[in-house]
């Protein structure tokens, strides 16, 4: 990672449930978050212009739609500043996939650019920005694996098993919105506890309209039913399994069939994310 450079970890939802909706059409929901070593990579240069610009392309996202390029502007604007940046991304994780890419973008750009231009905002400063963005993004700007609630914004730290993941990623673009407006989708799940979540059986009620409407990801989760037990990320698409060792994930890989891709990576209870913060506040 160059000098300039800041981690964008991909997520796992280790379940999720969906126990209700409120009067504006949020899904409430119960999930938690575990971080991956896996991500995607930014870079940002300061300029003294105030322009925010992406100088790299990225096929289906425009300029101005981009989650990094609003983030920027929403912090540029509300610290009142006049400096701009060029953001360069090195994108790895899958749109559509359900890893969080987009809103891991946006909050190390909030991160990032809160310590380049010395804004001097709170992590619960940037948070609330970033959950303007996405209901996502403030667990990345906190940077440590959590329970959620709400619309994923209630986030409670919490210490999970970090086993190595063996993540696939099916050959399609899942649309959260489309999920999440399927009448077949489970509304009433009944509100667990952490302590149910680690003791009990556990879910992602999105599968079953995923699965559904994509059977692509459907032929994945039972392929990696095969070796432990599978679950879909998110809204999908890609469906994670984990595995006791990296070279066990590794041999499982290398199975996979040609027609999907796939990665391994370790569970993280902390994010990459805030280790590159605490290197860089060094200096």
């Amino acid at each position: 990672m160059g000098e300039n450079s800041w981690p964008a970890p991909a997520k796992i939802n280790r379940f999720l449930h969906i126990t209700g909706r409120r009067e504006d059409g949020y899904h409430l929901l119960q999930t938690v978050f575990q971080f991956l070593d896996f991500g995607d990579e930014l870079s940002f240069q300061v300029t003294d212009a105030p322009d925010v610009r992406r100088i790299t392309v990225i096929d289906g996202v425009e300029e101005a739609q981009d989650l990094t390029v609003r983030a920027a502007q929403m912090l540029q604007q509300y610290a009142e500043l006049k400096q701009g940046v060029e953001i360069s991304i090195n994108k790895q994780l899958p749109m559509g996939g359900g890893l969080g890419g987009g809103s891991s973008d946006a909050a190390t750009t909030l991160v990032a650019l809160n310590h380049l231009w010395a804004t001097g905002l709170s992590e619960d400063e940037l948070a609330s920005l970033g959950l303007k963005l996405g209901a996502d993004v403030p667990v990345f700007v906190r940077g440590f694996a959590a329970w959620a609630e709400g619309v994923g914004e209630d986030l409670q730290p919490i210490i999970l098993d970090e086993p190595w993941f063996l993540v696939v990623v099916p050959p399609c673009h899942v649309a959260t919105e489309e999920i999440f407006s399927s009448q077949n989708l489970t509304r009433d799940c009944s509100p667990i506890k952490i302590r149910n979540f680690l003791s009990g059986p556990v879910e992602n009620v999105c599968e079953a309209v995923v699965f559904r409407l994509y059977p692509e990801v459907k032929e994945v989760a039972n392929w990696l039913g095969e070796f432990g037990p599978a679950r879909m990320s998110g809204t999908g698409a890609c469906v994670f399994v984990p595995l006791v060792s990296e070279p066990e994930a590794t041999r499982v890989l290398e199975r996979l069939p040609a027609r999907w891709r796939g990665f391994v990576a370790k569970g993280s209870n902390r994010s990459s994310l805030m280790d590159r913060l605490k290197k860089a506040a060094s200096f």
